[in-house]
């Protein structure tokens, strides 16, 4: 499809995991698809969530991953293959530990990081240039290497504010490089997010 876009927002299905920080793409994903006022459909096939929307010209499908973090590239190859989609047209987005809370990182491509969900994406489509949207979670105490527990929790009260903010700008930066191309969205809006 010529004008075809695949937005994946990365986390895990089930009420438990749903505003954790690992949970941070598709609270990004979730945020956009209200924006657009697109509606989520289970599609087993792919086994995942799908939102599609018309944006200008282009045709755009938002997609979270129903198959757990570690195996997200099921999905993204099962789809990415039956629209025949070119790498350039695939944006992931995805937490990152190494980022403070507040922090966006677009990247036109790059290394997994050591973050299972890339992994198994790169993995599944057997490379790693494809774009990535890095949302900053931050380490909960810093210097511990071991962050299971920190990822998997939910954001406390006092980061809401500066959540809704990051969702807000994440979706922005997306719908940018939608229009205007990756170097433009990482040019205008990578960086830190304020209240």
């Amino acid at each position: 499809m010529e004008n075809l876009y695949l937005v994946v927002g990365l986390g895990n299905p089930g009420r438990e995991y749903a505003r954790t920080r690992h949970n941070a793409g598709f609270l990004v994903l979730d945020h956009l698809a209200a924006r657009w006022k697109s509606d989520w459909v289970a599609q087993k096939k792919f086994s995942a969530r799908l939102a599609k929307s018309e944006r200008g010209v282009n045709r755009v499908v938002l997609c979270e991953p129903e198959t757990f973090m570690n195996s997200s590239g099921e999905s993204v190859g099962a789809l990415a293959s039956f629209h025949k989609l070119p790498l350039a047209r695939l944006l992931v987005v995805v937490d990152d530990a190494d980022l403070p809370l507040g922090e966006i990182r677009l990247r036109p491509n790059g290394s997994s990081g050591g973050h299972h969900g890339l992994e198994s994406i790169e993995q599944h489509l057997d490379s790693r240039e494809y774009a990535r949207q890095r949302i900053g979670i931050g380490r909960g105490e810093r210097n511990v290497r071991e962050i299971t527990d920190h990822v998997l929790s939910p954001f406390h009260a006092g980061e809401q504010k500066l959540l809704e903010k990051v969702l807000q700008k994440a979706s922005e930066q997306i719908e940018c490089w939608l229009s205007a191309g990756v170097t433009q969205a990482m040019n205008r809006f990578n960086g830190t997010v304020t209240v």
